[in-house]
């Protein structure tokens, strides 16, 4: 496989020093591994601070910024940072007002991050975490207990980050990110497996003229593999699935979220059979997001997400934002 690397084992401090070069806004730690938002730490504010395997940009590096997390710590390729980069993310950010660990449902991410908070607090730092579980394909996967998380972490840190923003207690911005969690839901569907810079091949087979239904994103199997469908009959299966979890009785976010390989002519085009798919079971969708946000490196698929909303959580989600990855309002 080609890729516009130097070496597997640079690839990650690499992208980081890109990072630094198009985005002075940012603080990029390339050594210790920490993205931060350069007026850190805000006075008054309550701290947001998230982190998992690189190979999903731009999560979480690109959404460090006002309105959204303070800092984020990128591990290795689907690896988890280590509890290290936590703590030294939750120092350069906290203001006194308390951190917010928002933590992806893998193993590593759970375990590092908990002891990352015990470390935290032991150094006088007050941290919350919040769990995000919204993956309705499988319960048990290769890197988790439970349902991973995946396209609501999106959902999690711009909705909180905008309540930190606009001053709330770390016990209400905790709350707010597990209502949001709650009332998320994702399924994601892979037509191509991903290439990983140090295995340079596909990660797992997929024969052609197959998909993966409900594949995670780091290529972990789904609920069935079947011949390829075209994009209504995939919105139909995708749709269904979060909805059977989901049960909304009002109006929701919708992400429809690139795995990486897929363009947007093609994520547009399945956006609405995917619109299609909620008008004809009556739910209506408040705010769409189309495009690469939590990605599987070059994997060719897309997930979708949809987030019950009120008034409350529809203000916090339309509230500026300015990060490398998500930006309106400002």
């Amino acid at each position: 496989m080609k890729m516009l690397i130097n070496v597997p084992e640079s690839v990650v401090p690499d992208a980081l020093r890109g990072m630094a070069a198009a985005h002075p806004e940012l603080s990029v730690d390339v050594e210790r591994r920490i993205v931060v938002r350069r007026d850190a730490p805000v006075a008054g504010k309550v701290a947001l601070v998230s982190g998992g395997g690189s190979g999903h940009e731009p999560l979480h590096g690109g959404f460090v910024g006002a309105g959204m997390l303070d800092a984020a710590c990128p591990g290795e390729v689907f690896t988890s940072p280590v509890p290290d980069q936590m703590v030294r993310a939750a120092a350069a950010v906290d203001s006194g007002k308390g951190v917010l660990f928002i933590v992806k449902n893998y193993t590593g991410d759970v375990l590092n991050f908990n002891m990352a908070a015990e470390l935290a607090e032991d150094e006088g730092i007050q941290v919350a975490s919040v769990l995000v579980n919204d993956d309705v394909a499988v319960t048990d996967s290769l890197y988790t207990a439970g349902r991973r998380g995946t396209g609501a972490t999106l959902f999690v840190e711009k909705i909180a980050g905008a309540a930190a923003e606009e001053g709330a207690s770390l016990e209400q911005v905790e709350a707010i990110a597990r209502r949001v969690n709650e009332a998320s839901r994702s399924f994601g569907v892979a037509l191509a497996s991903c290439t990983t810079p140090a295995k340079g091949s596909p990660t797992f087979d997929l024969p052609a003229g197959e998909l993966e239904l409900g594949v995670g994103i780091h290529g972990e199997p789904g609920r069935e593999r079947r011949a390829m469908m075209t994009s209504g009959e995939i919105a139909d299966f995708a749709v269904d699935a979060v909805l059977a979890d989901l049960q909304p009785t009002g109006p929701v976010l919708a992400l429809v979220n690139g795995a990486g390989g897929t363009p947007l002519l093609e994520l547009y085009g399945f956006t609405a059979e995917v619109h299609r798919v909620l008008r004809e079971r009556d739910v209506p969708v408040a705010r769409t997001l189309v495009g690469n946000y939590v990605t599987s490196l070059d994997m060719a698929g897309a997930s979708v997400t949809l987030c019950q909303v009120d008034e409350e959580l529809l203000r916090l989600w339309d509230a500026p934002v300015q990060t490398p990855g998500l930006r309106w309002g400002r």
